[in-house]
């Protein structure tokens, strides 16, 4: 069987070391659609190296190297196509907010392996160290279909909750550029899914679709911008699914509730809270994106 359940889990952690610096934190930027408008003091903070902040999503990308959908399928017990797998979820949790440039260690393991029947569910966590302590943890969740049905734990559902009943508190729009996949994936996702037509519809779709980090991180810099004027030193915690795809040149609409604050403060004396955040494509009748996604913050 391509997916070795028990040789997966009990595979020792693998470890690589990591650099990046304020130009790697720059393209990354760029690539989730920074820089527009280019003056504009609030987007100069994303794109000029004087005022650089680092959006905590970067952490999907610092190093350089694949993300973690590709990094599963070279683990151990793991032997898949390319072409049937999804990002089904992402999880980020920061311990400290995430330096200009940094060198550190990422410790990569697969935590957990469902099975969904028609499909394979696996979890990789990274766990990232630098000489301070924890950086960061960040888990990806990839299904892989058609290796699924030999009796393993199910796990949980993979049903997306609806959104809130109430109106968003805020509602952003954020239009995809053309070339966007183009320039994301020079951040280190080289999945040909993101570029080539001929792969793309092997796997099942009409032409390229945009990587889903990059909706990750265009999302968080919405809620960002929107809700925490600009500060991503607050964010905590970002998790999402992935509902659907997007295809560059369509538009964003994201959606986001406040809901109440955890207790206790966080950074500068902030109440910790919480946003719930749905995203969907526009031109599609406002087809799902992002589902179940949540930014805890400081």
């Amino acid at each position: 069987m391509p997916v070795d359940a028990a040789g997966a889990l009990a595979a020792a952690p693998r470890v690589r070391e990591i650099a990046w610096d304020h130009k790697d934190v720059q393209l990354y930027h760029l690539g989730i659609g920074a820089g527009r408008p280019a003056t504009d003091p609030r987007e100069l903070r994303y794109t000029l190296e004087s005022r650089l902040h680092v959006l905590p999503s970067f952490a999907t990308v610092a190093g350089g190297g694949a993300p973690g959908v590709i990094g599963t399928l070279s683990a151990p017990g793991v032997d898949v196509d390319l072409a049937r797998v999804l990002h089904g979820g992402q999880r980020l949790r920061l311990h400290r907010p995430v330096p200009v440039r940094g060198r550190a260690s990422a410790a990569s393991r697969i935590v957990a392996v469902y099975d969904k029947g028609t499909a394979a569910v696996l979890v990789l966590r990274t766990e990232v160290t630098d000489a301070d302590g924890p950086l960061w943890t960040d888990e990806a969740e990839v299904f892989v279909r058609g290796e699924g049905g030999w009796g393993g734990e199910r796990g949980p559902s993979g049903r997306p909750s609806p959104p809130p009943a109430a109106p968003p508190d805020q509602i952003v729009d954020r239009a995809v550029r053309e070339d966007q996949a183009l320039l994301y994936r020079l951040s280190g996702d080289w999945n040909p899914l993101h570029a080539d037509p001929e792969f793309a519809a092997r796997a099942g779709f009409e032409r390229p679709v945009l990587h889903g980090l990059c909706t990750y991180g265009a999302t968080l810099k919405a809620v960002v911008d929107t809700l925490l004027d600009g500060d991503v030193t607050r964010v905590r915690d970002y998790r999402t699914r992935f509902a659907g795809v997007v295809y560059p040149g369509e538009t964003l609409r994201v959606r986001m509730w406040r809901t109440a604050g955890t207790g206790g403060a966080g950074a500068g004396g902030a109440r910790t809270g919480e946003a719930r955040v749905a995203v969907n494509a526009v031109e599609r009748d406002d087809a799902p994106v992002l589902a179940d996604t949540v930014v805890r913050y400081g």
